[in-house]
């Protein structure tokens, strides 16, 4: 997974053209670090350079517009960003995660 800043983040938000997944964590959190281990491995099965990761504390604009209420998050925007990212709090297994963001590549 790409680290990705703030900036960084909000100009792929802004940016159309590829589907786009940022795993959205902090680094203390344990069910963050259960969430990550699993989209590692399902990072194996998607196209390379979907999967981004970005630490929330370092997110102040981000949390704020998208309304970012607990983490870990998984936030998903289409090719197109034809509405607003949906953001997934629910992290079960890793065919779930895999359904989730296969959904933004069509």
């Amino acid at each position: 997974m790409k680290p990705l800043t703030e900036k960084q983040l909000l100009e792929e938000l802004w940016s159309k053209g590829k589907p786009l997944a940022v795993f959205l964590h902090t680094p203390f959190c344990g069910t963050c670090k259960v969430a990550q281990r699993m989209l590692e491995v399902a990072e194996h099965l998607l196209p390379e350079g979907l999967l981004a990761e970005a630490d929330v504390n370092m997110l102040p604009i981000v949390v704020e517009q998208y309304k970012i209420r607990s983490v870990p998050a998984l936030l998903l925007a289409d090719a197109e960003r034809s509405g607003k990212p949906d953001i997934k709090y629910s992290m079960g297994s890793v065919e779930e995660l895999l359904a989730q963001i296969r959904g933004v590549l069509s």
